[in-house]
């Protein structure tokens, strides 16, 4: 496609508020997190605690979704200012919430918004640099999660305890404004997209996306469940509710797992599920079972912020000459590696920092991993459609993250409710995402072979 003259002052400016635009969503999420048990205590409900991470996941599927088909119609210059107008609000909402139901609906308006800016940080990079610099950007959007990952947990956690966990969703706010100042006018300089591929996408996204997150939940709900037969019809429930919405969002084939954008974006789904779950399930286990302090298990996990970062940097580097398939594949085998090197910390005299150790091996391959899949996806995505491409990769994301989730706290709980060790829940958990990992190393086999040749 015709992409704008990029001009060095242009290209600045729009890097500039993407890498803002990140950094704005990763404290976010970094330091709700740390700040939302302060939160309940001043607020009450402790009942409605999940519901304010629930009620993000859901509306961030709907903002991904209607970000998609709203980039391919008019560009990603509306859904951008409004997803970054939607995050703002949240975030005053969610400062000067009066009621834990108030915040959980600021909650609400900011995973709209951040559903919508991950779909159109993506599609920016397709639309807006050429081949040969997006290896290069991706990393660079890797990268931007450092600083939040190193410091927002603990300068929210300061700012919770000796000042107000209120003004961190107010300090957030400012930089959410410098972002729509350098990306906005810049993104004005884009053509509009020639037919936005609207005659492929007629009908809403907003229906399917509903039906999607609404099935995840109940999916979720199903994992989480105690009783057996609970766990069966919810989680049946759930898929069939969730099936059509993803019918309609991914591309066709994506269940099957097609060579080519389909097996991409499924790969996208287990890796994450396989990372993620890990991730999770990974300091439970170091407090649960090996009894060490939160500042340790949280220790454990720093390293792979550095590593993933790293990853993204070997990815830069190579994607001109290696295959998008052996990349991944590195990326995948890493992973399964550093899974399988913190599972031996079930056995007692294993050293703890093996730790971090294993999960640094498996944040390089996520690096690796998850730009090389990004960068698959942008390659391939038909032209004027890298908005409903995006969309299809983040959503695979957010849904693997929540799979990965909700079976590792099911494998956890399962064998709670059978009687069995803490030991046993965790090793049926960890091979899990030791499985997933695995079937990304498969699925990278039906990805692109050479690199794409730079425009």
């Amino acid at each position: 496609m015709v992409r704008p003259p990029m001009t060095r002052s242009w290209q600045r400016s729009l890097t500039a508020g993407l890498l803002l635009t990140v950094v704005c969503v990763a404290f976010e999420g970094l330091a709700v997190t740390t700040v939302m048990p302060t939160a309940v205590r001043e607020l009450g409900g402790l009942m409605s605690y999940g519901w304010a991470f629930s009620a993000f996941m859901l509306t961030n599927v709907v903002g991904i979704a209607v970000a998609g088909e709203r980039i391919d119609r008019h560009g990603p210059r509306g859904p951008l200012a409004a997803g970054l107008a939607l995050f703002a609000l949240g975030l005053l909402g969610g400062g000067a919430a009066p009621s834990m139901a108030a915040l959980i609906a600021a909650r609400a308006v900011q995973g709209f918004g951040a559903g919508e800016l991950s779909a159109v940080i993506y599609a920016c990079v397709a639309r807006c640099y050429p081949a040969d610099q997006q290896p290069r950007m991706l990393a660079l959007l890797s990268t931007a999660w450092v600083v939040p990952g190193l410091v927002g947990p603990g300068v929210s956690g300061y700012v919770a305890d000796h000042m107000s966990w209120r003004l961190v969703f107010f300090g957030l706010v400012p930089i959410v404004f410098v972002a729509a100042a350098l990306t906005v006018p810049a993104l004005s300089r884009l053509p509009p997209p020639p037919d936005g591929g609207t005659s492929k996408r007629m009908s809403s996204p907003i229906g399917p996306a509903v039906l999607l997150a609404a099935g995840s939940v109940v999916v979720l709900l199903g994992l989480s469940a105690r009783a057996l037969t609970a766990v069966l019809g919810l989680a049946t429930l759930g898929v069939v509710m969730a099936v059509p919405g993803i019918r309609r969002l991914m591309p066709k084939g994506t269940l099957h797992a097609r060579a080519g954008i389909p097996a991409t974006i499924l790969s996208m789904a287990t890796v994450s599920v396989a990372f993620f779950g890990a991730e999770i399930l990974l300091p439970l286990m170091l407090t649960l079972v090996r009894g060490q302090s939160a500042t340790v298990a949280g220790l454990s996990l720093s390293g792979a912020t550095f590593a993933w970062t790293a990853g993204a940097w070997v990815q830069a580097r190579e994607a001109k000459r290696r295959s998008r398939r052996l990349l991944v594949g590195i990326g995948a085998a890493l992973i399964a590696c550093g899974i399988a090197i913190v599972s031996f910390l079930l056995v007692a005299e294993t050293p703890v920092a093996v730790a971090a150790l294993g999960w640094a091996v498996a944040g390089l391959g996520m690096g690796v991993a998850h730009a090389t899949i990004s960068l698959a996806v942008i390659e391939q995505a038909p032209a004027a459609e890298e908005g409903a491409a995006s969309a299809a990769m983040q959503l695979a994301n957010v849904l693997g993250v929540a799979l990965g989730a909700g079976l590792g706290g099911a494998a956890v709980a399962l064998a709670d409710t059978r009687g069995a060790p803490p030991v046993a829940g965790f090793a049926l958990g960890f091979a899990t995402m030791l499985a997933a990992a695995l079937a990304t190393l498969g699925l990278a086999r039906r990805l692109p072979g050479a690199p794409r040749a730079a425009v």
